[in-house]
């Protein structure tokens, strides 16, 4: 709310003692406008507001931001260097602010070496529980708990170094057609352009052939190029044939250069291991294959760690047991029933089929079905030291597994890597592992704990809300779940609209006081009556058969898809939607289509990468009815500040090519690239197109300063001097969508672009938006304009992941409306979705589980909405049936 407004509380009641309030004034983050707020401490608070009204500003911009800054200020100067710090906000005062702990849906840097044990603490207590009573073999001395990480070099396989994985170049990868000549780039691997003509000629030198087809070449010469370490230097004759370089060389002539060779295999992992090119690190990888490790059998740990068993399972196996295994596993130890551990591990958790892949394992390595007992010192025999430390241990895990299952995470491994994980699983593992700590007095501010969760997870979330506040904390959480939102104690609702038309705080008070705030979106959805969704299923067109499919924990999944409908995959969190949507169903169309499937983009270096699961199945029928496939995901549309919401869609080009027309660019002959900020001679030479230098203040954060030379324009000032109808291409891009469709109302190139942008929700973007500036939600929908934008010629499969997650419940209505749209002109639209606003309203629904990972990737249900919400034996069915 502005400064002339006060904080609206329900009628009739007292305000609150302000000792009792985080009180917020002159509040302005981003688009907050003056904003004054009092918010009660010790209290579940949710900050509720469209995408874009400022909510977020005012939860992690202004009150997480101002409470780091401060504890910050009392942290050594040099510790602040090493903190990844928010920034200082924009606002006045913020007096009766308690220390705060962010959850936000973010990655951070993906790193495969973090994993869901590291991030939650358990891997301490697993290293230490085998450290202390793990069984030894007889004469082995005890080991330290950090013998037991992959991550120290006490611990790491000394072959792999603790990654598991090792790699190499092969003639057959680095050579793939040997008919070829090395003059005709036979050795593939090789760099391209001149490095590799390079190369070449320095093996002419060398008295190489290199006009002799690769596989009559003598093997010697074969091996020794490819795979020589040696780096000899000689004498380089450019654009002579060998025999005009054997004369040369014995003349002694002088060569164009001294060159130096490096053997393809060298060349290539070097590359992989240092250069800073994604590009180039993608280029060489594909001449790379790896294999686990021969030493450790890709446990990335030394023997002697391995060789410690707890249970009769060393510790990469212990963390390879899913959640609810462990806690099956460890009941008993916690219980004092240390002995039947092994037992209860051999008869419930392994169960036959694990044991009988490891026999397999056996034999194939050429040895014996019967695994002889190993030399140690058995369980029964332990000290009484060692069973008190057992159970105490125990008891430790089991109490931090405790929250993971409430979450819903029980599905999931201790050594799972966190890259794999979704933004939604990792915030729920921090959540947990906040509840472990047994803080009090602080505030968690969580950015959309609800989001991909299934309802019946969503129960347990309430829950372990409850028990942080409980403890003394105060939750200040931004959420659009309704459910979510209604157990809430007190609501900050922020907009009205978006971007410049939101930033005001409509109300601060008791939830039922925000009924009779007119201006506000979410009073229509929170006191709403519910919709009655009378719409009649489309028919199918045709069927999409789907047989034998086998992904993660999905095993020989039959399936059929209806084309030319809506369909919606459900079940809880980890039933297997995502493997069947976003993996299997993609890869094998886009087989069948005859390409092939767009490898999956992460941020983890390729050589911490596991070897990627294969889709197994086929397609039966309904292939005749596709075209094409199109999956519209929540990855950043760009990595740096210079990719943005104009360049992504398209829209950008047109606007370019308008002001290249201009009279004065004309006279000028100033081309469309001019007008790129990303081209040498349209931008500012002093930021080179960035619109500001950073200054680094060591332990302060950094601070970003526009440019003083372009004043954060980006371009330089003869690119400023064009202008088209009174702005120039700087200014441009400074306009929101909502002030571009004005601007540009007379030109449809532009329009074409806007007009979607608009109708989807993102009215309030900046056109020059930074891509690094986007939530996962905005990037889907910029990616699904883009696609709304080309002309539809129906049979179309689009595939999208729970599109309405991080969406107010007005944005999913209107991402609904153009989805079904799609359908409307003949294409198939497929999502994993938890909203049951959302389910409700399309065609045809599949419901997974019973339940998350082994109990998981089964057909519960399908069927039209009606019917699978009154299907026996589903979690989904209760909670769809209350929405339609």
């Amino acid at each position: 709310m502005s400064k002339d407004q006060e904080p609206q509380t329900t009628p009739g009641k007292e305000r609150a003692p302000r000792s009792g309030f985080v009180q917020v004034r002159g509040a302005r983050q981003n688009n907050l406008k003056n904003v004054d707020v009092d918010v009660p401490r010790d209290a579940f608070v949710v900050f509720t507001g469209i995408s874009g009204s400022g909510k977020s500003s005012l939860a992690f911009g202004t009150l997480y931001a101002e409470a780091q800054r401060r504890y910050l200020e009392s942290v050594a100067p040099y510790a602040r260097r090493l903190i990844d710090q928010a920034g200082v906000p924009e606002v006045d005062a913020i007096d009766g602010l308690p220390p705060a702990v962010a959850l936000q849906q973010q990655r951070g840097s993906a790193n495969a070496r973090s994993s869901v044990g590291s991030v939650t603490t358990l891997s301490s207590l697993v290293r230490m529980l085998y450290s202390r009573v793990g069984e030894y073999p007889r004469n082995q001395p005890m080991l330290y708990a950090e013998d037991f990480s992959p991550n120290t070099v006490a611990g790491a396989c000394p072959t792999c170094h603790g990654i598991g994985r090792v790699y190499d170049a092969t003639e057959e990868t680095m050579v793939p057609d040997d008919s070829l000549t090395i003059r005709d780039r036979a050795i593939a691997a090789w760099p391209p352009a001149w490095h590799g003509q390079n190369l070449r000629d320095i093996l002419v030198s060398l008295g190489y052939d290199v006009d002799t087809p690769w596989r009559d070449l003598p093997k010697k010469d074969r091996d020794w190029i490819l795979f020589t370490d040696e780096t000899p230097t000689v004498p380089v004759y450019a654009g002579l044939t060998p025999e005009q370089t054997r004369v040369a060389l014995k003349r002694r002539m002088e060569p164009s250069y001294q060159g130096t060779f490096t053997g393809a295999r060298r060349y290539v992992l070097e590359t992989f291991a240092n250069t800073k090119s994604a590009l180039m690190k993608k280029r060489v990888s594909q001449y790379i294959i790896g294999r686990d490790c021969p030493t450790c059998d890709g446990k990335r740990l030394k023997r002697e760690a391995l060789s410690v068993k707890f249970a009769g399972l060393d510790i990469a196996e212990f963390g390879d047991l899913t959640v609810l295994k462990l806690r099956d596993l460890l009941t008993p130890v916690a219980h004092g029933e240390y002995g039947s551990a092994s037992t209860t591990l051999k008869g419930h958790v392994l169960g036959k089929a694990a044991r009988d892949a490891a026999v397999e394992r056996r034999v194939a390595a050429g040895g014996s079905a019967h695994k002889a007992a190993p030399d140690v010192r058995r369980t029964p025999n332990l000290s009484d030291e060692k069973r008190v430390a057992a159970q105490r241990l125990a008891s430790e895990l089991l109490e931090r597994l405790g929250p993971l299952i409430d979450l819903g995470l029980g599905y999931i491994s201790l050594d799972r890597s966190t890259p794999t994980l979704s933004s939604g699983e990792l915030q729920r593992l921090r959540l947990a592992t906040q509840l472990s700590s047994q803080l009090f007095g602080v505030v968690y501010v969580l950015d959309e704990p609800s989001a991909g969760l299934h309802p019946a997870d969503g129960e347990a979330l309430l829950t372990i809300l409850e028990r942080l506040k409980a403890a003394g904390n105060s939750l200040f959480v931004v959420e659009h779940d309704l459910d979510v939102i209604r157990h809430a104690e007190w609501l900050v609702d922020v907009g009205p609209g978006a971007g410049e038309k939101g930033g005001e705080v409509l109300y601060s008070g008791p939830i039922a006081g925000l009924a009779g705030v007119e201006a506000s979106i979410t009073r229509r959805y929170l006191f709403a009556e519910p919709d009655a969704h009378d719409r009649t299923p489309r028919e199918a067109k045709a069927w999409l058969r789907l047989e034998g499919v086998t992904r993660n924990n999905l095993h020989g999944l039959d399936v059929a898809l209806p084309i030319g409908c809506f369909t919606a995959v459900t079940g809880v969190s980890g039933s297997g939607k995502s493997s069947l949507v976003s993996q299997a169903l993609p890869e094998l169309v886009t087989e069948q289509l005859g390409g092939t499937p767009a490898a999956e983009e992460e941020d983890t270096d390729p050589l911490l990468d596991v070897a990627r699961e294969e889709t197994e199945g086929r397609i039966v029928a309904g292939m005749e009815h596709v075209r094409r496939l199109v999956r519209v995901d929540q990855k950043p549309i760009g990595r740096t500040p210079r990719s943005n919401l104009s360049t992504y869609s398209g829209l950008f080009d047109h606007v370019r090519k308008i002001f290249a027309n201009t009279p004065l660019a004309r006279r000028r002959h100033y081309s469309p690239g001019r007008f790129s900020f990303n081209v040498a001679q349209g931008r500012c030479p002093v930021c080179e197109g960035e619109g500001f230098v950073m200054v680094e203040l060591l332990f302060l954060p950094s601070v970003y300063a526009p440019c003083s030379t372009c004043h954060g324009s980006r371009y330089n000032p003869q690119t400023l001097e064009v202008e088209w109808n009174g702005r120039n291409i700087a200014q441009v891009l400074e306009l929101t969508v909502d002030e571009a469709c004005d601007f540009f109302a007379s030109e449809p190139s532009v329009m074409r672009s806007l007009d979607v942008l608009r109708e989807i929700g993102l009215g309030y973007l900046r056109l020059g938006q930074p891509a690094t500036e986007l939530s996962g939600g905005e990037a889907q929908r910029i990616k699904l304009a883009t696609e709304l934008q080309r002309a539809q010629r129906g049979n179309t499969i689009y595939i999208l992941d729970e599109p309405t997650s991080g969406l107010h419940p007005s944005d999913a209505d209107r991402l609904m409306r153009h989805l079904q749209g799609l359908v409307d002109v003949g294409n198939t639209v497929v999502v994993v979705e938890h909203d049951m606003r959302a389910i409700s309203q399309v065609d045809w629904v599949i419901d997974l589980g019973p339940g998350a990972g082994e109990d998981g990737g089964r057909i519960i249900a399908s069927g039209v909405p009606h019917d699978v919400a009154e299907a026996q034996g589903s979690l989904t069915a209760p909670y769809l049936k209350a929405a339609l």
